[in-house]
């Protein structure tokens, strides 16, 4: 069978490297005569793993030591409530920037007070907000924001600095970039994107935030559990904290966070130019300064030619270009594992595509 060049939004693409391995390890671990998923979480072999997850995590992160290193489940819409559970006092700042964010804050509401910090929503949330456009409120017990938006192919370059503690979902960009840590007092993340497959996610709470943390809360749902447990409470999920730490050893041996963040924007940009450089075939959703180095979204002049595009698409071996069923049109989801190579096919079909369809496509 041949490789497929998949843009899919997550589950996403897996570096083959750590793919190939686990396909070596799967039945039978390190001398143990067993599967990483028959081994007990309560075994040294396995605290092995879990230990190597988090020392990769705190190493390439460059996560300062009074930062607590999570394993939990549910992915972030569990974080969603789970967040003002353990924080919401007076109330919380929401900034809006995308379907996940809103999704944040209807959660949040189930639990005190609410309040929007800034929104993007009027304008189709093409732009992120700037970072002076920010309420905050003296009340507040954190602000709360999504750095990429995989719907609309948004992304923050910058982050506020915020009195009250910055919460921050990260599932679709953590590990593509370096990022201040020491600037959030919790951040989420999904692992389905650039860590590893579904099944996990990922907290990191500045012990600071997590001393602010509300006690009474059911224990499953308490950051402080977890924290005492070192994510071992209850089974985590065992093969995909393996698989991350696979992940996160092929990240490494790449070249870290430094190297893979110029990878992700040079995919971008050749992505980018070829929106741009099509005299209005393509027209991409984000304007310019908010553009995700993630997830590319754009449209055709004529969306008419959309379902042609996608068939022609997955006939040459492109799997996940279509756009979120919200919004619709086109989108390429451009994660670490995401080769170059299959970037420059894309760019090639998108171009062929252009000149074959062209007097369709009305330009703008």
């Amino acid at each position: 069978m041949n490789d497929v060049h998949n843009f899919n939004a997550g589950p996403a693409a897996l570096p083959k490297q750590a793919l190939e391995r686990a396909q070596k390890e799967l039945v039978y671990f390190d001398g143990t005569g067993m599967s990483v998923m028959e081994l007990s979480h309560r075994s040294d072999t396995y605290d092995r793993i879990h230990t190597h997850a988090i020392k990769k995590i705190r190493k390439l992160l460059e996560v300062p030591d009074d930062y607590h290193i999570l394993f939990l489940q549910g992915g972030a819409s569990l974080q969603f409530p789970m967040v003002p559970m353990n924080f919401l006092d007076q109330q919380a700042t929401y900034i809006l920037t995308g379907a996940w964010s809103e999704k944040a804050l209807a959660e949040a509401k189930h639990f005190g007070k609410t309040v929007i910090g800034a929104s993007g929503k009027d304008g189709n949330y093409k732009q992120i907000p700037a970072l002076n456009q920010i309420s905050e409120h003296a009340q507040d017990s954190y602000v709360h924001m999504t750095s990429n938006n995989t719907i609309y192919g948004t992304q923050w370059h910058a982050f506020p600095n915020t009195k009250a503690p910055l919460v921050c979902d990260m599932s679709s960009d953590i590990f593509s970039r370096r990022i201040p840590v020491n600037q959030f007092g919790l951040i989420y993340a999904g692992a389905q994107k650039n860590l590893g497959p579904s099944g996990v996610t990922l907290v990191l709470i500045q012990d600071s935030f997590l001393q602010r943390a509300k006690s009474g809360l059911p224990a499953m749902l308490s950051y402080n559990t977890f924290v005492k447990s070192n994510s071992l409470y209850n089974t985590p999920p065992v093969f995909s904290i393996y698989m991350l730490g696979l992940v996160l050893d092929w990240l490494e041996e790449s070249g870290g966070l430094t190297e893979i963040e110029n990878r992700n924007k040079a995919k971008a940009q050749l992505l980018y130019d070829a929106i741009d450089e099509s005299d209005g075939f393509y027209i991409g959703h984000a304007t310019q300064d908010s553009r995700s180095n993630m997830n590319v979204t754009f449209t055709l002049a004529n969306d008419a030619l959309t379902p042609m595009f996608l068939q022609e698409a997955k006939e040459a071996g492109f799997v996940g270009l279509n756009g979120h069923r919200s919004v619709g049109g086109l989108r390429a989801s451009i994660y670490n594992a995401v080769p170059y190579a299959s970037c420059e096919a894309l760019v090639d079909f998108m171009k062929q595509f252009k000149n074959k369809h062209a007097e369709k496509g009305a330009t703008v």
